[in-house]
């Protein structure tokens, strides 16, 4: 089970692999590149991976959440390649027995995602390409 792919993602897949008929809560997160960074254009984002490595981080990711969430199935994918504008570039889907666990799951998955895997941005726009350094973090309103 491919975690980081070239492929488009569609949510309502992975949404559906999460789904169990016993649980009453399904969360979805879906991040898509948007048109802006920092105040300037975005054309078009830039996603690269060593890919062996963010394999396995997801994977210890999903391991450390199954402990913390034992009662959630967790699906999480994070697209690498060059994205356009409005593509989706991650998804996280969390089902679980109730809302509230489903809700934590989800926003937990995605957090470590970001805090954790080696993915690098690069945003493309009308002046060119920017390297986005994941340690200089954004204001909270642009965090995705």
């Amino acid at each position: 089970m491919a975690r980081v792919t070239r492929s488009p993602l569609d949510p309502a897949v992975f949404l559906s692999e999460a789904r169990r008929d016993g649980d009453g809560g399904l969360t979805l997160f879906v991040g898509v590149v948007r048109d802006n960074a920092d105040g300037r254009k975005v054309e078009a984002m830039e996603y690269e991976a060593y890919e062996p490595m963010a394999e396995k981080e997801m994977e210890r990711i999903e391991t450390d959440l199954a402990t913390r969430f034992p009662a959630v199935r967790l699906v999480m994918r994070h697209r690498i390649g060059r994205l356009a504008v409005g593509e989706v570039a991650v998804v996280v889907a969390a089902s679980a027995p109730h809302r509230e666990e489903a809700f934590a799951a989800c926003r937990a998955g995605i957090e470590e995602i970001k805090a954790r895997v080696p993915v690098w941005k690069r945003e493309w726009g009308p002046d060119g390409s920017v390297w986005v350094d994941p340690l200089q973090p954004r204001p909270k309103h642009e965090s995705c």
